[in-house]
């Protein structure tokens, strides 16, 4: 059974932070959390904001535009469900909405990954319920 389990690639557990963000996702938008008290905008979900403490936040949804900040050439895979995968690129996204995220690249050769290289969003449906954000070369 472990074997098994080695070869499918783990998958995101909505909790009630994030259940809205990933419904986003099933939905082709990529939400973003906006504080309505101090303006912040943050990427990863969560129930009070990150600059200010305050609860008042609400759900945008983001251009889905961004560049690549940071970036890693994946050659050796973690394990036996990325294998068929290497290389791949490991994304740091500076979104336009100003936050930072990763994600991975889809849809080009990784060797062609550059700083600043302007990305889209590209919506990868996994299962029913999970819908992975992914990034293309604009």
């Amino acid at each position: 059974m472990a074997s098994e389990d080695s070869t499918r690639k783990p998958l995101p557990a909505p909790d009630a932070d994030t259940t809205t963000f990933w419904r986003g996702l099933r939905q082709g938008k990529l939400l973003l959390q906006h504080c309505r008290r101090c303006r912040n905008v943050q990427y990863y979900q969560q129930a009070t904001c990150r600059e200010c403490g305050g609860d008042e936040l609400e759900h945008r949804p983001a251009t889905g535009r961004g560049k690549v900040h940071s970036f890693s050439v994946v050659h050796r895979a973690p394990g036996p469900a990325f294998k068929a995968d290497i290389p791949y690129a490991v994304l740091l996204v500076e979104l336009a909405e100003g936050p930072r995220m990763i994600s991975t690249l889809t849809g080009s050769d990784s060797e062609d990954v550059t700083f600043d290289m302007e990305v889209e969003l590209a919506f990868d449906q996994v299962s029913d319920e999970i819908t992975l954000p992914r990034f293309r070369k604009v």
